[in-house]
């Protein structure tokens, strides 16, 4: 007899609460217990599984991301460590749990990158990674089994490919303050073929970002509708105020105008970049080089781009004066987009239209990339 419809569609919104649910707080793996199959794509486009690494005395699996200020802060660190155990046919393995779907921009405060498998290419290629990058992000599947709790999270297998370690890598996610090596400590007494002292620590850093929180990003948008979008009126006055940069803050300031149609394509980029520092030292100014009667089309325009940051409408009456007063090296074409420093430095400029991940590189490695 089949089960009705309805039974079967009972059924199934159980099984996705109740996996949903698994999701949300996933165990992490016990200690003894065989490392669970996988098989995910790196971002070298090849498939890895399990079988992969079958050659390697230990296998280190480390759940990592790009976006993370803690996961950053201990890139360099997983490189060191691989160099100098790969001699000892130890492999690391760096899987990102991450789905991409369900971070909000403002999780974005301290990278240039999200946690998009095409992100992750430009991540391996920049840091030089010197292991296997994989992608989980897609259903998520390995990290639910694996239960990482943090991005970063090791876990050390031996040749059976039975779990010995699990935790961090040591005990200070800042820079050179780490006083105990939990994951050296634990290879090593592996490589010695003794038993880990320590088979377990806490971790620390930023949670997973797993698809069923796909709806706080839904929700930001819905705030970002909430917010005021205001344009003043502006003379050369208020853009010499503007330049000094007063505010103790990196401040970005885009010169552009509706009829411009670079500037026009730009724009939402640059919205977003507000979006992803503005929690930190950071502040964004648009300055508005249309005609003042035409205040009305521009606040349109800024409003249909949630753009709640600080609006100027210059005109465009003095307009080689304003071009003079903000940077010799401006010509006078727009979009133009500068960066200044609080010591009212241009720190970055670009003519026309923006390259957002280069904007966001320079941003963030103003800002900085770790906790302070």
């Amino acid at each position: 007899m089949k089960p009705s419809k309805n039974i079967v569609f009972l059924l199934a919104l159980v099984a996705a609460s109740t996996s949903m649910a698994f999701a949300d707080d996933p165990k992490p793996l016990p200690i003894g217990v065989k490392a669970p199959d996988f098989s995910l794509k790196g971002v070298d486009d090849k498939t890895y599984t399990l079988a992969s690494f079958k050659n390697a005395r230990l296998l280190v699996i480390i759940f990592t991301c790009n976006h993370c200020p803690t996961a950053q802060a201990y890139e360099d660190r997983i490189i060191e460590f691989t160099a100098a155990y790969k001699p000892k046919d130890v492999q690391v393995v760096a899987i990102s749990p991450n789905s991409d779907a369900a971070i909000r921009l403002d999780e974005l405060g301290y990278t240039d990158l999200s946690d998009s498998f095409e992100e992750m290419k430009i991540r391996h290629k920049e840091k030089g990674y010197n292991f296997p990058y994989l992608y989980d992000g897609e259903d998520q599947q390995a990290s639910v089994q694996y239960g990482p709790a943090t991005t970063p999270h090791a876990f050390v297998f031996d040749e059976e490919r039975i779990l010995r370690y699990a935790g961090r890598i040591d005990d200070d996610e800042h820079i050179g303050r780490a006083k105990t090596f939990d994951l050296r400590n634990a290879v090593d007494e592996l490589l010695a073929e003794k038993p880990v002292t320590t088979a377990t620590t806490r971790t620390f850093g930023c949670s997973v970002k797993w698809k069923s929180k796909t709806d706080w990003k839904t929700r930001e948008a819905e705030e970002w509708k909430k917010e005021p979008v205001t344009l003043v009126a502006a003379n050369m006055d208020t853009l010499k105020a503007v330049l000094q940069n007063n505010s103790g803050k990196y401040r970005l300031i885009n010169f552009w105008a509706t009829w411009c149609g670079p500037c026009v394509a730009e724009f939402s980029a640059l919205v977003e970049t507000d979006k992803m520092y503005r929690h930190r030292d950071f502040d964004f100014v648009t300055i508005s080089l249309d005609a003042k009667k035409s205040a009305d089309k521009v606040h349109t325009f800024l409003r249909q781009k949630y753009a709640s940051n600080r609006n100027f409408l210059f005109g465009d009456e003095n307009k080689y004066d304003l071009i003079e007063a903000v940077d010799e090296e401006w010509q006078g074409a727009l979009p133009y987009t500068i960066l200044v420093s609080p010591e009212g430095e241009i720190v970055y400029r670009q003519a026309g239209i923006i390259e957002p991940l280069a904007l966001r590189k320079a941003i963030v490695e103003q800002l900085g990339r770790y906790y302070p």
